[in-house]
């Protein structure tokens, strides 16, 4: 059954008819799984945020074969993409649904199955949360345990997808997932992190990145005073240093690399900044994403930024240098 209250926590109609005539390929080909174990039929709870199952108490071809993710699906194929989040769905708001073929395989896992982190950023969360032992690492071991599994059993190209929630490098959690994880060809990483403990770590798991297909580095600012501001500790040398080592890297094992900027108030002028920052490493794409109100000791309130002469100005200037530059519902 739908969960209508949560559907308007979100602000998603859902008797709504996008008329969308391309077939977006995430309901049909990715899994993403929170701690909780609860599996989303999308990249982003926020933006499809029924469950269609629970890996805690559902095997992994139980939740793929479930009725609410057919019925979430459904929703797709008659284009009125009722139960998806229009005002945050990057796919949806930069016009870039895709269609897909007919496949219904799974070919992207997302993990958000552990959200600890070295960083303690006010656009996320209230104060640092680490899991090592107690409830939440060993449901978080317990889950790692059943995707391996059940990655075994798979021949087809799988991208496992490390970082929706917290840092894979700072992760226990991650760590010992990225350690376990069947060393298999068909397997390929995408991890998203802050980028400050690379160094220190990737070669511990060098079989991630010789198979490494995207890199996602969190980088909220394009200077030290506003870098080390907006991500609580963090260094701003140490990011420089990071970022180096990534850039040698991508040469050597050519994968895709990409920055993550979360535009707030404090930031927004740096976009341009960060493009510049981009150039300097070699980056591939950026993706500029407008905060969200996650429910943080951050005042929201004060996010007026997109209102601004100044701000829409150079927004249409970066939108104009390149389409690998990525305004996410700015």
């Amino acid at each position: 059954m739908i969960n209508k209250r949560l559907f308007d926590h979100y602000g998603i109609d859902t008797t709504k008819d996008l008329k969308i005539k391309n077939r977006c390929p995430r309901p049909f080909d990715t899994l993403l799984i929170d701690k909780n174990g609860s599996c989303f039929a999308c990249e982003c709870q926020a933006w499809l945020p029924q469950s269609v199952g629970n890996l805690r108490v559902h095997s992994m071809e139980q939740v793929m074969n479930s009725a609410m993710r057919l019925h979430l699906k459904s929703s797709i194929e008659d284009g009125s993409y009722r139960y998806c989040n229009e005002n945050q769905c990057t796919y949806i708001l930069n016009t870039m649904v895709e269609h897909t073929s007919d496949t219904d395989k799974i070919k992207q896992i997302r993990l958000a199955i552990d959200d600890s982190c070295n960083l303690r950023c006010p656009s996320c969360r209230d104060g640092m949360r680490f899991h090592k032992n107690g409830s939440a690492y060993e449901t978080g071991i317990m889950l790692a345990d059943k995707i391996n599994k059940w990655l075994e059993g798979q021949a087809h190209p799988i991208l496992v997808h490390i970082g929706s929630d917290g840092d894979p490098f700072a992760s226990h959690v991650y760590r010992y997932f990225m350690r376990e994880t069947p060393k298999m060809k068909n397997i390929s990483y995408s991890i998203l992190t802050n980028g400050l403990l690379f160094n220190d770590l990737h070669e511990k798991v060098p079989e991630v990145v010789g198979r490494l297909k995207e890199l996602g580095i969190s980088i909220d600012g394009a200077t030290k005073n506003t870098y080390e501001r907006l991500r609580l500790g963090g260094s701003w040398q140490k990011m420089q240093d990071n970022l180096k080592t990534i850039s040698e890297l991508k040469k050597k094992n050519n994968f895709w690399f990409r920055f993550h900027m979360v535009v707030q108030q404090d930031n927004w002028r740096e976009m341009m900044d960060m493009v510049n920052l981009g150039n300097k490493y070699g980056v591939d794409e950026i993706y500029f994403n407008k905060i969200q109100d996650w429910q943080t000791a951050l005042d929201y309130s004060r996010q007026n930024f997109t209102q601004l002469d100044e701000f829409m100005e150079l927004r249409d200037q970066i939108s104009k240098l390149n389409k690998r530059y990525i305004l996410a519902g700015l």
